[in-house]
């Protein structure tokens, strides 16, 4: 499944170097160590796979979407599998802060591009185009505060965000939480007696204002279930079941991060506020929390009869759940290979969850979107799987 996605590029020039710029011309000493990029040093490379978004969009009488069965309603429900390409640039190095109060910083960062298409119907249609960089910023005086990382993304509906968060290591595999896609008053809290639950979120109705309206193929098939709409969450915790995951990084940002964390927030367009972003917005962006797990997965593969000299062998995973991206592995045996050899390797993967809170008609929607990503192209086993 990830060697058919098409991943997205990015390429910073070759002559590009962030430095400083000086007074005159360095005569002595070193320039500066280029700063740690921390958890982000794993976000190199071409990344794709597969994903599951939920989003409850406006309608409206003037431009309302058709639907088989026709439905009047203030919104719809929107549910894509995906297909997604994530790719990251070499790290930018040292780029200089100037400070007042305290003297100056370097930061680190890798841009980014994400590309998704949703392929619920077979059909790829383009749904999300994000550019973006990932900054690194170390610890600071003034103010006060630990080491911190900094998602900077633009949307192009119109909203751009900036989401600061911290990262850490663990062993073992991540528990990832239960994530909640009901409405509620905005205002208040995701919580009843606040919660305003739509027909759409129960799988079976199939005449309720939803894309796709009837799910009875996709239940049958298990792509999209109720429990998916409970817990968008639970399709990420269903690709990881059957994994051995031996160590795990975690890396939690958000537009309004706790403290000791402040700073960053969202910005919409005019259209998006509306004629009055306090209280008629056609689709505020509010906030934005994501979550991503770099997980470090313990593999056991069969290697067949090989003979030096012949090209590398491409193996094929297993797939334990549907929906679940089919990772290849690219092995090159060093030795002659005279009967069936097992092996067993580490690889490195990436999940996320994200949630988006968009304000309209007198609510608080949750716009979630998950996805397991695989290295695109395939997985070069280590040399080190041979001794």
């Amino acid at each position: 499944m990830t060697e058919s996605i098409k991943p997205a590029t990015i390429a910073i020039p070759s002559d590009f170097h962030f430095g400083e710029v000086l007074a005159a011309p360095r005569t002595s000493g070193a320039a500066a160590p280029t700063p740690s990029l921390g958890a982000l040093a794993v976000f190199i490379g071409n990344w794709a796979g597969n994903g599951f978004n939920t989003i409850f969009r406006p309608d409206n009488s003037v431009t309302p979407t058709p639907l088989p069965i026709p439905v009047s309603s203030d919104n719809i429900l929107e549910l894509n599998l995906t297909s997604e390409s994530l790719s990251f640039s070499p790290a930018l190095g040292a780029v200089p802060n100037r400070g007042t109060i305290q003297g100056d910083i370097l930061l680190n960062g890798v841009p980014y591009l994400q590309a998704i298409n949703d392929i619920t119907t077979g059909t790829s249609v383009g749904i999300h185009l994000e550019p973006g960089i990932w900054i690194s910023v170390p610890s600071t005086t003034a103010p006060a505060l630990p080491p911190s990382l900094v998602r900077m993304a633009s949307i192009p509906h119109g909203t751009t965000i900036e989401a600061q968060g911290t990262s850490s290591s663990f062993s073992g595999a991540p528990t990832i939480p239960p994530v909640n896609i009901t409405p509620f008053l905005t205002g208040t809290s995701q919580a009843p007696p606040n919660l305003i639950t739509f027909p759409s979120q129960t799988a079976i109705a199939s005449g309720t204002a939803r894309i796709p309206q009837d799910l009875t193929s996709f239940i049958s098939a298990g792509t999209i279930t109720q429990a998916m709409l409970d817990d968008p969450n639970s399709f990420l915790r269903n690709h990881i079941s059957a994994q051995k995951i031996i160590a795990t990084t975690v890396i939690s940002v958000a537009t309004n991060p706790q403290a000791p964390l402040f700073g960053g927030g969202t910005d919409n367009i005019a259209f998006l506020l509306g004629d009055s972003a306090a209280t008629t917005p056609n689709a505020q962006t509010l906030q934005m929390a994501a979550t991503f797990w770099i997980e470090t997965v313990e593999q056991r593969i069969l290697v067949p009869i090989f003979k030096p000299g012949q090209p590398p062998l491409r193996i094929k995973g297993d797939v334990t759940v549907p929906g679940q991206p089919v990772p290849t592995f690219i092995v090159r045996p060093p030795i002659e290979i005279t009967v069936p050899r097992p092996i067993t390797f580490t690889f490195t993967q990436i999940q996320y969850s994200q949630v988006v809170m968009l304000n309209f008609n007198g609510l608080t929607w949750p716009h979630v979107s998950v996805a397991t990503l695989l290295p695109a192209g395939g997985i070069a086993v280590p040399p080190s799987a041979w001794t």
